[in-house]
């Protein structure tokens, strides 16, 4: 049979078999479908371009309870006397903070987050 066009008060109007109905609305769906998941899958590599992937081992760490600033040092291989140079943020005050003899402020912790180059609230 085939599409057939026929002229109402509204406008001109297709009319087509059940079937091939179905097919065009499955494939306007799943066009739809693909659209989405490409939008999803932009937004996931955005975000994952911005934020930072952790090592497993690192994930562990931390979710053991492991102070932030002396696990993510470790992974990336930096010294307290390294991070006190870099940061202007004495190597005792570090160790204390390390230690849970003393809270960084938020200014210490961000200067401690870049150097480090991951983000603040990993720290917080």
């Amino acid at each position: 049979m085939g599409v057939r066009f026929q002229k109402t008060p509204k406008g001109e109007v297709a009319i087509l078999p059940r079937q091939e109905y179905d097919a065009l609305i499955a494939k306007a769906a799943e066009a739809d479908e693909d659209a989405g998941t490409a939008r999803l899958v932009a937004r996931a590599r955005k975000q994952a371009s911005e934020d930072i992937l952790l090592p497993k081992f690192v994930a562990d760490r931390l979710a053991n309870g492991e102070n932030a600033i002396r696990v993510l040092r470790d992974w990336r291989d930096v010294t307290q006397m390294y991070l006190s140079f870099k940061t202007g943020i004495g190597q005792g005050h570090i160790s204390d903070i390390e230690n849970g003899r003393r809270t960084g402020t938020p200014e210490t912790l961000r200067r401690i987050a870049d150097v480090l180059n991951v983000p603040l609230d990993l720290l917080a």
